[in-house]
């Protein structure tokens, strides 16, 4: 038990707030000492505090929504293999396991259990995403996911301090970028120790023998108040529907959300069956976005913990493409989950004011090839398209909701890889018009160096289906991939882009949000000024003249 069994609300405020300082501190040890442009430029990670039972009580500032909130719901299932009374300190567990992490191989998380007065009395954990996990490689082209790359269970990946030779060395004889994968293990080992550190300081600072008063007080009120928020909204059932690109063909996700009293449930059903190709999401990475999506309505100034998680259940019928069964290929998973968020607000839109549709997933072409000194290499650059207008803004420019990551500068991208960026700039007429315009696109040209050709897995979606506006916005601009030589480019597979041609990446634009001819005359003439929408769009779209 702790010393104060009950901590007072002031110790519990200042406990909550200084923890949340201590991972936010753990995050960017993680970017400042990562290997991978991902972690390091990106911020593709998360990191957390959890208590004994395995309850995630607070989270960093910077991070994923599908790192963060599914990591809450994996290092449950760390410690029932691993219960922390087995642990000792210095130990580290591992797993990429997709069906336990966060949906796919490419991200590890790593769990650390915390030691005060001779007890375990929590873990702290971090998940990021490395460059390469060997196998097809990151895409949406393989037909299982042994075909996609070296999985760990939960193991550990050190043991009272000392890391385990063994399995760095299966890990490095694996993946294609070694050094930088098992960096950014190192990296992850080390965020988690400086977040020991600091709780154990805080422990002794405040007089407690272990988290469990403080966790039980923050994950309760936490609870506590969404359940009000909840509450305080019409009982009801309110159904959306997004159509996407899919693997081709096209699908439709269909989503229906009950509200009871104090419970929300997100209800799936109706959700297109496994593809047979690498965009199936897990339930973890389903709960993780489809829960973002409602949170950032109407919680979006509570942290994100077990309490704000707990009212709000998601379903999904089991071997949908939504919650896939082992072993389906699930690499490219963001494709169809970062556009759960999308759908969910979709829904609630009845309810209360949402934004216009955004372009949602990332576009991260994944290339791999060899350099002009014969050095095989593996890249991925994090891209941006516009995000949707709200009822009060223009959509954001070249933003990423939700997945929240930062888009990785040119200069950092040229310097991981043999390729060169001729061209990154902001997209004209590419958002959605409306009397808030929906926010632009950019359009990106990369070229590889050398002789060899560049392989591009491609992963992207609203191509066919662009983000529609809202209350008589107009949709966002579709994605566009070709080639410079005009050779066009499928939003999924793998395509060879020869030496000296270049990959031109059109990302789309966000919708808008009521009439075109509601904009008022100061923000159409800003627009134009900054280059945003042409005289011609202006004209056409706004029956303005400039």
């Amino acid at each position: 038990m702790s010393d104060i069994v009950v901590p007072g609300r002031v110790t519990v405020d200042l406990v909550w707030q200084r923890l949340i300082a201590i991972l936010e501190d753990q995050a960017q040890t993680l970017i400042r000492t990562a290997f991978s442009n991902t972690t390091r430029e990106a911020g593709d990670l998360s990191a957390g505090l959890f208590d004994r039972r395995g309850r995630m009580v607070a989270q960093a500032v910077t991070g994923t929504p599908g790192h963060v909130n599914s990591m809450a719901l994996a290092v449950e299932h760390f410690l029932r293999l691993f219960p922390l009374d087995s642990l000792e300190p210095g130990d580290v567990l591992v797993s990429n396991d997709p069906w336990i992490c966060s949906g796919h191989l490419h991200d590890f998380t790593i769990v650390s259990p915390i030691f005060h007065r001779g007890r375990a009395v929590g873990a702290v954990a971090n998940t990021v995403h490395v460059v390469d996990i060997g196998g097809l490689g990151f895409g949406a082209d393989a037909s299982d996911v042994h075909e996609e790359g070296l999985c760990i269970p939960v193991c550990k990946l050190a043991r009272a301090g000392i890391v385990d030779p063994l399995l760095m060395a299966v890990i490095r004889a694996n993946v294609r970028e070694s050094d930088q994968v098992v960096g950014d293990l190192h990296s992850s080992i080390a965020g988690n120790a400086v977040a020991i550190r600091r709780t154990m300081a805080l422990l002794e600072e405040f007089g407690l023998a272990d988290l469990e008063g403080v966790s039980d007080a923050i994950i309760d009120r936490t609870r506590d108040t969404v359940e009000a928020r909840i509450m305080a909204l019409p009982d009801g059932i309110y159904r959306n529907s997004l159509a996407l690109d899919g693997t081709g063909d096209g699908l439709v996700l269909p989503v229906t959300i009950t509200i009871a009293g104090s419970r929300m449930t997100l209800d799936f059903a109706g959700s297109p069956d496994v593809s047979r190709r690498g965009v199936n999401v897990v339930l973890n990475y389903t709960t993780a976005y489809a829960v973002f999506g409602v949170n950032c309505l109407i919680n979006p100034d509570i942290p994100c913990n077990h309490g704000s998680l707990a009212p709000i259940e998601v379903r999904a019928p089991e071997g949908s493409i939504l919650n896939a069964r082992r072993p389906a290929a699930v690499s490219a998973r963001h494709m169809i989950g970062q556009m759960l968020p999308d759908l969910v607000l979709g829904a609630l839109g009845a309810l209360l004011p949402v934004p216009a549709e955004g372009a949602g997933l990332i576009w991260n072409p994944s290339l791999r090839g060899r350099g002009p000194d014969g050095r095989h290499f593996a890249t991925v650059t994090f891209n941006a398209g516009g995000a949707g207008a709200q009822s009060d803004r223009d959509g954001w420019n070249a933003t990423a909701f939700p997945s929240g990551v930062r888009t990785m500068p040119v200069e950092a991208v040229e310097a991981s890889a043999p390729i060169l960026v001729r061209r990154k700039e902001l997209l004209p007429d590419s958002g959605g018009p409306g009397r808030q315009r929906g926010g632009l696109g950019q359009v990106i040209e990369i070229e590889g160096i050398g002789e060899t050709p560049l392989l591009l897995n491609a992963m992207f979606d609203r191509i066919d289906h662009p983000p529609r506006g809202r209350e008589g916005g107009m949709d966002g601009r579709a994605g566009r991939v070709r080639l410079a030589s005009g050779r066009p480019v499928g939003g999924k597979g793998r395509f060879d882009i020869p030496p000296g041609d270049r990959l031109i990446l059109e990302l789309p634009g966000g919708g808008g949000f009521g009439p075109p001819e509601a904009r008022s005359p100061e923000a159409i003439a800003r627009d134009l000024r900054d280059g945003y929408v042409s005289a011609e769009a202006a004209e056409r779209l706004y029956r303005t003249r400039s």
